[in-house]
């Protein structure tokens, strides 16, 4: 998630037809092919400063996922620059990374799993109780990309111009999941400890790095 594909939306006509989104001028098309380009270019560069890094392709995998969608969506911007499609850039680019975080689930590697083990040892991360958390954190993580995708194409097709608006829904829809993985580790953690019956300043740190939304 480093970069999201932002807002493209080709001009509208001033004429009062009912359906005038996909009229669009040269100046238009070429904000909007160049917006999608700019957007590919920065998922791409971000990406590679990660892999530069040393980061394990596992714990780049909503990046990875990015910057797939961003080189869609450029295609789709070239191809097609009046495409109503482009109207709903953000919540496109949400909804992909929905499904993105719901595959993982399903093929059994939660991609928040991989960014937790940049900070855990590799004895922690063969755990049960981290795979368990990481589970949890996948989940919340997809239910919320899901339901922000949904809220931000209600804002794009009925208020398409209110930024602030688009803004605040991205802020709320972010908000939930990070204080749930912020929390959730170490509740999960003292649960465990309890259970075994142990002393609760016995076990590591498992602290969840939050999914990078640069």
């Amino acid at each position: 998630m480093e970069c999201e594909a932002r807002s493209l939306r080709p001009c509208r006509s001033t004429t009062p037809e009912p359906s005038s989104r996909g009229s669009c001028s040269p100046s238009s098309a070429a904000s909007t092919t160049g917006g999608a380009a700019a957007g590919l270019a920065a998922a791409l560069a971000l990406l590679g400063q990660d892999l530069r890094r040393g980061h394990r392709a596992d714990s780049l995998i909503l990046e990875i996922s990015t910057s797939v969608f961003m080189a869609a969506l450029t295609a789709l911007a070239f191809a097609a620059p009046g495409s109503p499609v482009l109207d709903y850039g953000a919540s496109l680019a949400i909804g992909w990374l929905a499904l993105t975080a719901w595959a993982t689930l399903l093929l059994g590697r939660p991609f928040t799993a991989g960014i937790a083990r940049r900070q855990v040892t590799a004895e922690i991360a063969a755990t049960d109780v981290f795979r368990s958390i990481n589970r949890v954190l996948t989940t919340v993580w997809a239910a919320s990309f899901t339901v922000l995708a949904a809220a931000l194409g209600c804002v794009q097709h009925w208020t398409p111009d209110a930024t602030a608006l688009l803004v605040a829904v991205k802020v709320a829809g972010f908000t939930v999941p990070a204080v749930v993985t912020a929390r959730y580790p170490e509740a999960a953690r003292r649960r465990h400890l309890t259970r075994l019956g142990l002393p609760l300043t016995e076990a590591p740190a498992t602290s969840q790095p939050e999914p990078s939304s640069r």
